[in-house]
């Protein structure tokens, strides 16, 4: 299906994704104003070979080639009511939780545990932040305004060597964000 320049400039004004809405300036300099892809690629600041793959992407499929693919990719071990039913427990809590309740959380709720570190891929890809502990923060801005000695400014968080010491490794605090 071949497009006018007038729709094909209307659907690109329409593109909400900035990476397809690239593609589609390539495509509509190549196509409809006829300049060189070589040249366009260079104003875009691509190789040749980038607006190479994706004219040919544009040629096979037209405008839904030039939008992206989903990822393939392993599936979640944690079934979706179950993932659902944690995030509602989470949300409820108004106060802040750590990764290592998170971590006896999803093991008491699926069975199936997982490493610390990977408790933060898992918070962020449900939408929740990491927020600091309010001491941390103080920490922090006591060591910003030149009130503590050079010998407690030791961690780069804000945090003091009597802190870091008394934290736990990987035990941040998380707080909801879908408030």
């Amino acid at each position: 299906m071949t497009l006018t320049k007038t729709s094909f400039e209307r659907i690109y004004r329409s593109e909400q994704d900035v990476k397809t809405k690239e593609r589609m300036l390539l495509v509509f300099n190549v196509v409809y104003q006829s300049m060189v892809a070589a040249h366009v690629a260079r104003d875009l600041h691509r190789c040749k070979a980038w607006a190479s793959n994706w004219l040919k992407r544009y040629d096979k499929e037209g405008l839904e080639g030039l939008r992206n693919r989903t990822k393939s990719g392993r599936p979640s071990e944690i079934s979706e009511e179950t993932i659902y039913h944690i995030k509602q427990e989470l949300k409820e809590s108004n106060q802040g939780w750590t990764t290592k309740q998170v971590e006896e959380l999803i093991i008491k709720k699926s069975g199936i545990k997982y490493h610390f570190t990977h408790i933060y891929h898992i918070l962020r890809k449900w939408g929740l932040s990491r927020r600091f502990q309010e001491k941390y923060m103080l920490i922090l801005h006591l060591w910003r305004k030149k009130r503590l000695s050079k010998k407690d400014r030791t961690d780069i968080y804000g945090g003091t060597a009597a802190a870091a010491a008394a934290a736990e490794p990987g035990n941040k605090v998380y707080h909801n964000i879908f408030r």
